[in-house]
């Protein structure tokens, strides 16, 4: 969904676009078909280019170690390496605030530093050791920047809206302690004009790390709410004890890992922490860095998402 909004946008602000992916894109661009972790793909993909925004990433609440750090990290240093040795000059890593997260609350942070050994998932952590190696690379003659949009949803995404809706849909779906807590999300067109931006601004953000989000913050319980109702459903109102949901999801974590299972667990600590503390960022730096503001409301991003749902 992201990537597709990318190219979609830097195609209309004048770029010559190549996509690189796994499956056919559908896009009216040149187009290279494979995986990151495959160094000889990548250095095709990057020959002749003057930037990579750099998308691709293992995202899952679960899994083997092994499995996110070969996309996530080494599919990360395979492009980085791939793009300094062709002489790529701008470099936008997309990363994200669960990097800095250690079950704490954010409350108008601004971005904190990725920490890999405090992180509560595989793929936060894979993502943190990522972004650290992309921005280790700063100073160079490629412009290097790390970009973590918060909860990124829209028409057709696959994983935050996804599962809500499938959780909905099957009865399964649970608010955590209150379900008070706020949290920013940001419109998946937001995202798209952030990263665009970021691209415009590579050499002087070079190092940096940015939070994008809607600045729009609202209760987990009303988020959830607007998502259900924009597909057609009511949300379910069973609520869960903090606590109980923290220790249900180690239990299944642990489940999980013995039995190598691959399909999305109903609950794990780190789901437990994000839907149970507030998460919101401080907007006003990213903005005047990126000269970037949302154009497209939570509200108004809503009625688009019930619009593709009918």
């Amino acid at each position: 969904m992201l990537g597709r909004a990318v190219a979609q946008t830097i195609g209309r602000n004048g770029h010559t676009v190549t996509v690189l992916q796994r499956r056919p894109s559908g896009l009216d661009y040149a187009e290279i078909q494979g995986d990151i972790t495959d160094q000889q793909v990548v250095r095709s993909a990057v020959k002749d280019q003057q930037a990579v925004i750099h998308l691709a990433a293992r995202v899952s609440p679960a899994g083997r170690w092994r499995d996110f750090a070969d996309v996530n990290i080494g599919g990360t240093s395979n492009l980085i390496n791939a793009s300094q040795q062709a002489g790529v000059t701008r470099f936008v890593y997309v990363s994200s605030p669960s990097v800095a997260s250690s079950g704490k609350a954010h409350i108008g942070e601004s971005a904190l530093p990725a920490d890999p050994a405090s992180t509560r998932s595989y793929y936060a952590r894979s993502k943190a050791e990522a972004e650290q190696l992309v921005l280790a690379r700063a100073g160079g003659e490629m412009a290097v920047t790390a970009v973590r949009p918060h909860l990124v949803w829209g028409p057709g995404d696959e994983q935050l809206v996804a599962r809500v809706v499938r959780r909905a849909t099957s009865g399964s779906l649970r608010l955590i302690g209150s379900g008070a807590a706020l949290v920013d999300s940001t419109y998946v067109d937001n995202a798209a004009d952030a990263l665009a931006a970021a691209l415009d601004q590579a050499p002087a953000i070079d190092g940096q790390a940015l939070v994008i989000s809607n600045g729009e913050p609202r209760p987990v319980t009303e988020l959830l709410r607007g998502l259900c109702d924009a597909a057609g459903f009511e949300l379910p109102m069973r609520c869960v004890p903090t606590w109980a949901a923290k220790a249900g999801g180690a239990l299944v974590e642990a489940v999980w890992a013995a039995g190598r299972l691959t399909t999305d667990p109903p609950m794990t600590r780190f789901l437990a922490e994000q839907l149970s503390t507030a998460h919101w960022y401080d907007q006003r730096l990213t903005r005047e860095l990126l000269d970037w503001t949302p154009t497209v409301s939570i509200d108004d991003g809503l009625a688009r998402l019930a619009d593709w749902y009918r």
